[in-house]
């Protein structure tokens, strides 16, 4: 039986370990070995999600053209760039009512007459970026980035977002840490994926102009980029929130940028995307909308140091499209299921 320990940021490597450690019973060192082989074969397996080449590369995503890229033509504005470091706090409204009148991207809250607690439900949480990490000094910069949810996790899952999560890309490898309000099936920390990096500086270029979402952003020289997706091919099938087609299992996803003073560079807006639409996660469309955004250098300290030095070959593969039954308080797993971002084009299946 593993202990429950409290486990905070800086804690989680040693919560793993006195986790592990619990358990008395000594092993062999053959057993030891075939356990870390046949962990290193799971995670040589971890599954790749399709991103539309924002988090790989575009052979993993039906895309409508090889490249992934929409030209820069007709009315695309010039695509903005991310800073080379950013941190941004967030306020993340998840609409289950009206979303299919009132869609985003939203200028603050859901316009009225939607109505917090009725219509949406709101949380909060902090993003934090450098393209410029590396995993040491000798190695190329390839990126870092965390996304922090506090006390509601990103409901794009078939399960209740009722914790706190956290995911860290290093690189190419994805982690998912979860802390002391997990659920009880759910492990510390998990390999989520073998190939989601953070989006490049200039991944917009893989995401489509709506000037519709971009009127609809209210802000002047805001820029809406959405496109919706089959939830059986992943084929993109309309360009543009608006109109909404989760009844037709259609899977969504946007992003806006807007500048932060009157003729200022690009930055971002918000995130808004389809999220898991049925009970418990009721989340058909999600957006996040950033506060307070700064130009300014992760604390690693405060960040990706906590899975940096784990060996994703000692970590369980995480189970969140794929929860086991414990994880449905009480629903009958697969009487009703919609498609997610993990059944396009996911490798390894």
């Amino acid at each position: 039986m593993i202990k429950k320990t409290t486990c905070t940021l800086g804690l989680l490597a040693a919560c793993l370990m006195a986790a592990a450690c619990d358990d008395k019973t000594p092993e062999s060192a053959e057993t030891v070995a075939q356990n870390v082989a046949q962990k290193t074969t799971e995670t040589e397996q971890a599954p790749i999600y399709a991103t539309y080449g924002t988090h790989n590369s575009p052979e993993h995503s039906p895309c409508s053209n090889p490249s992934c890229i929409y030209p820069q033509t007709g009315d695309r504005p010039e695509n903005p760039i991310y800073p080379e470091y950013w941190v941004s706090d967030w306020t993340m409204y998840r609409v289950y009512k009206g979303y299919d009148t009132y869609a985003p991207p939203y200028n603050g809250t859901p316009p009225a007459p939607l109505l917090a607690g009725e219509d949406y439900e709101v949380s909060y949480g902090t993003t934090y970026y450098d393209s410029t990490w590396s995993k040491s000094a000798s190695t190329p910069a390839v990126g870092a980035m965390m996304e922090h949810y506090e006390k509601k996790c990103l409901p794009i899952f078939p399960i209740s977002n009722d914790y706190t999560c956290s995911f860290i890309s290093l690189g190419d490898t994805a982690f998912f840490v979860t802390y002391d309000d997990r659920p009880d099936w759910m492990p510390p920390v998990c390999y989520f994926s073998s190939y989601n990096h953070p989006p490049r500086r200039d991944f917009i270029k893989h995401l489509p102009y709506s000037k519709e979402d971009s009127m609809r952003m209210g802000i002047p020289d805001g820029q809406g980029y959405s496109f919706w997706v089959d939830g059986t091919s992943g084929k993109p099938i309309q360009v543009g929130v608006q109109p909404d087609r989760t009844a037709d299992r259609a899977i969504m996803f946007g992003y806006g940028f807007a500048p932060q003073d009157t003729g200022g560079e690009q930055m971002p807006q918000s995130f808004y995307f389809s999220g898991y639409p049925l009970p418990p996660a009721n989340a058909p469309i999600v957006s996040q909308n950033y506060t307070d955004f700064r130009v300014e250098k992760p604390d690693p300290a405060e960040t990706w140091d906590q899975v940096n030095s784990l060996d994703p070959n000692t970590l369980p593969l995480c189970q969140l499209f794929d929860p086991p039954q414990q994880a449905y308080n009480g629903m009958v797993k697969g009487t009703e299921r919609a498609p997610t971002w993990g059944d396009i084009g996911r490798q390894n299946k």
